[in-house]
């Protein structure tokens, strides 16, 4: 079995969605780039994914056939790809639907960052790239136009994709944009967030740049 490892951090960061609410049931999809150029580890269709196990990935090559593997690959399947084609510096992928996140996804509202942290995570604001049907080329194109050089992305009326150096730095992702939104919203009781001065922004947008480039 090609990249047993790989396929076990997987099937564990499944597990931490299911267990921290992050996901559901047969929803969101997992994705890393393998070691050997081309090659990607991918979450398989059609199974609940706090029940997955290695075996059940699916090896894929940059234009979707299966190396290894026999399940059918995730259905957006062409989105992960077409990060992946576009961004070298992209090493894994979560896509998931997490409750804060996806409020700001169906009302179609960017999740702009209030607190310091944000910025060092994804680069900016969290985007909401344009609606199109699960699993299509055009969904895939929609959400690499709009997740730019930055590391979150929201997809409208469905969730959210989240990248990384890795798969742990992609989930840290998730989480942090998961709990800016659920700040922000929160925040809404007590008269709504106010806004990081612009010097911060700047520093934070610098330290991303440096810090990408590193990558």
């Amino acid at each position: 079995m090609l990249f047993p490892e790989l396929r076990a951090k997987i099937v564990e960061t499944f597990r931490l969605l299911n267990e921290t609410s992050l996901t559901f049931g047969f929803s969101g999809n997992i994705s890393v780039r393998a070691p050997e150029k081309g090659l990607f580890i991918i979450t398989p269709s059609g199974l609940k994914k706090a029940r997955l196990n290695p075996e059940d990935m699916v090896v894929i090559d940059l234009h979707g056939n299966i190396v290894e593997g026999f399940r059918k690959p995730s259905v957006e399947m062409h989105m992960h790809l077409e990060i992946y084609r576009n961004r070298e510096d992209v090493k894994a992928i979560v896509h998931a639907h997490p409750v804060y996140s996806t409020v700001f996804a169906v009302t179609g509202v960017d999740v702009t960052p209030v607190t310091e942290e944000m910025v060092l995570y994804t680069g900016g604001e969290v985007k909401v790239a344009e609606y199109a049907l699960f699993g299509t080329k055009e969904l895939a194109k929609n959400v690499l136009k709009t997740l730019g050089n930055r590391k979150a992305v929201l997809l409208k009326n469905h969730g959210i994709v989240t990248c990384g150096r890795d798969l742990e730095e992609a989930f840290d992702i998730l989480l942090c944009v998961e709990r800016e939104a659920k700040i922000i919203l929160l925040s809404k009781l007590l008269g709504g967030p106010k806004p990081l001065p612009k010097d911060t922004l700047d520093l934070e947008n610098k330290l991303y740049m440096e810090r990408s480039k590193e990558s």
